[in-house]
């Protein structure tokens, strides 16, 4: 009996959320196969020409989407994006600023100034230790 531990793996889909891509665009290779932790360390700390080309043009998940657009992504959901976009269609919207991405960057604002602000009484509540 081999007293050495199995690698950990993860699914393709997590390690690619977790490295911020759109699982369809990655190559086959990737999206077949389970990525061990030592896998996705080094694609994290030396990553391959494929991942540098799909985060600096995507296409990138909604989560990224939302990030680059400063929106929430039921603000996405709301404008009717639902599909991956590349920085190309990102940039785009951000230059033509529709009415719906100003509503939804002002919606998000507030929202976060809100939470901020509850954070900060409950900080405030809390006893000194």
């Amino acid at each position: 009996m081999s007293t050495e531990p199995s690698a950990q793996t993860m699914k393709s889909a997590t390690a690619a959320k977790k490295l911020g891509i759109y699982l369809p665009a990655a190559p086959a290779e990737f999206q077949e196969s389970p990525i061990s932790r030592d896998e996705f360390k080094t694609l994290t700390e030396n990553p391959p020409a494929w991942l540098e080309d799909l985060r600096r043009s995507g296409p990138h998940p909604r989560p990224v989407v939302a990030q680059k657009l400063n929106v929430s992504i039921a603000g996405l959901t709301r404008a009717g994006i639902t599909e991956a976009l590349t920085t190309a269609e990102i940039t785009a919207l951000l230059e033509a600023k529709p009415a719906w991405l100003v509503e939804a960057r002002a919606s998000h604002a507030k929202a976060r100034a809100e939470a901020q602000l509850a954070k900060t009484r409950e900080a405030a509540r809390r006893p000194k230790s």
